[in-house]
């Protein structure tokens, strides 16, 4: 089965792509997180307004993975902008930078080989629009405690730099903060 990664640019998909977190975001969750707060952020951090905001900002790029039969399998949200976080602030050394907000792909979608898989696609296609927007690097937020995640962003030349908290509707989390360059391919490191 092909997929293909399309960016975004018509927020009429915003649902589609809403849809998609929806059903991914709790994966990524520890497993002591509250079901409520689970809840709570996805209403209030991934509905198709929030969506549709992100698809017309021009600092974020909104990309979705689709099977050759036309169907969402996962997405991510880049934003080209410096780190607003200061604890990023302060270990984001090398300027200008992207970073993948959300980078997320239904389970069933994990492991599809390496040059199909969705989730290699998406990041692939992350580090390129922020190579062509200028930027040196590119970083992320992961969970401590998603260590599947975190092999994952090794394997695609993401390494630790530094920590930050995650707000799970109310819940703290603690994060890595993982960072690349974006100078090179993902496969020339």
């Amino acid at each position: 089965m092909m997929v293909t990664v399309q960016v975004i640019t018509d927020p009429r998909f915003a649902a589609e792509v809403a849809a998609v977190a929806a059903a991914t975001f709790p994966l990524a969750c520890p497993p002591h997180s509250a079901p409520a707060n689970i809840d709570a952020f996805i209403r209030d951090n991934l509905a198709p307004a929030d969506f549709a905001r992100y698809i017309d900002a021009p600092e974020s790029d909104v990309l979705l993975t689709r099977t050759d039969d036309d169907i969402p399998v996962g997405y991510a949200l880049v934003h080209h902008r410096e780190p607003t976080d200061a604890d990023v602030a302060a270990v984001i050394t090398d300027r200008p930078s992207s970073e993948v907000s959300k980078i997320y792909v239904l389970p069933d979608h994990h492991a599809r080989g390496r040059t199909q898989s969705p989730s290699r696609l998406l990041m692939e296609t992350a580090v390129e629009r922020a190579r062509a927007r200028g930027a040196a690097s590119i970083w992320l937020g992961v969970n401590q405690e998603n260590a599947r995640a975190q092999r994952f962003y090794t394997k695609m030349g993401f390494t630790r730099v530094g920590v930050k908290t995650f707000d799970l509707n109310g819940s703290v989390e603690l994060d890595y903060v993982l960072s690349r360059p974006v100078r090179s391919r993902l496969l020339d490191r």
